[in-house]
């Protein structure tokens, strides 16, 4: 059964842009949660960018009681190592892709486009990009993990062992701890990814420090 393709908001910084930012919001959040971050990243020098910011689905939380909210995928327990909602996961991967599709048909290939995302969507950022069949831009994955990730090696794709991966994460978050984080680099840097790591002292968001390096990281990946 086909899916409707996600509601989304878009802000593109030009007029005809080459370049598409598909960026996912976290748990119970939506689509308008990263919007104010456009105008506070400095892209001067960028070719022209379409933002495109998707709604996750609502779905009962198990962690929350079972209150039905914004979700990627459900979150079982607070062991998020081992107890995961693939089913779920590998659904949303499914619409992320058809969001990818959608920039192809829009005249944006895939070399051209970056997946991004925060908490569940870096998880999401990170389960649909190393598995995408052509070769992606980058890979933003802020304050988040590796999903499944004991079957990445062997699903993984080869047209983005070489793209490159800003990951990100708060030393004081409470929600995923840093640890959790340095495993997943240390478990992409061991596969051979390129993996850009970096720490702010902040809890469970983002700060101006890490926005800053979120908009050189862009005009290196997007200048190659």
């Amino acid at each position: 059964m086909t899916q409707n393709i996600l509601e989304t908001i878009e802000i593109e910084s030009a007029t005809n842009p080459s370049v598409a930012i598909i960026w996912m919001h976290g748990l119970g959040a939506d689509a308008n949660d990263f919007v104010p971050i456009v105008k506070e990243l400095d892209l001067s020098g960028c070719p022209g960018i379409r933002f495109v910011f998707p709604n996750a689905p609502t779905m009962p939380v198990t962690i929350n009681g079972g209150y039905v909210m914004r979700s990627w995928y459900d979150i079982l327990g607070t062991d998020i190592a081992r107890r995961e909602d693939e089913n779920g996961l590998r659904v949303s991967q499914k619409r992320i892709e058809q969001l990818i599709a959608r920039e192809n048909d829009r005249g944006i290939p895939s070399e051209r486009i970056l997946l991004a995302g925060f908490s569940q969507g870096c998880a999401m950022t990170l389960q649909t990009g190393l598995r995408y069949p052509e070769k992606l831009a980058g890979l933003l994955c802020l304050s988040g993990y590796v999903p499944l990730r004991d079957l990445i090696a062997a699903e993984r794709s080869a047209s983005n062992q070489a793209t490159p991966i800003f990951l990100a994460h708060g030393r004081g978050d409470p929600v995923i701890q840093i640890q959790r984080a340095e495993q997943s680099r240390d478990l992409l840097k061991e596969l051979g990814y390129d993996v850009e790591w970096h720490e702010y002292m902040m809890p469970h968001s983002v700060c101006e420090e890490e926005i800053d390096d979120i908009g050189t990281w862009l005009k290196k990946i997007l200048a190659a």
